[in-house]
């Protein structure tokens, strides 16, 4: 007969960190949002920072 359990023997039955973060959906929204948000106002303030200064008219 074979054995229905799953998983590593002697576990506890609760899945591994990781597989927690990623099943959760709402922590991967706010994560991917605030990765693109950090990314795209780094690579702003380095556009405006690396600008020439310009003479007025």
């Amino acid at each position: 007969m074979a054995d229905e359990r799953t998983g590593p023997p002697g576990g506890s039955g609760e899945p591994p960190l990781g597989q927690r973060l990623y099943d959760n959906w709402f922590l991967l929204l706010v994560a991917g949002i605030l990765v693109m948000v950090v990314f795209y106002t780094l690579w702003g303030l380095l556009e405006v920072t690396s600008l020439p200064q310009s003479t007025l008219p």
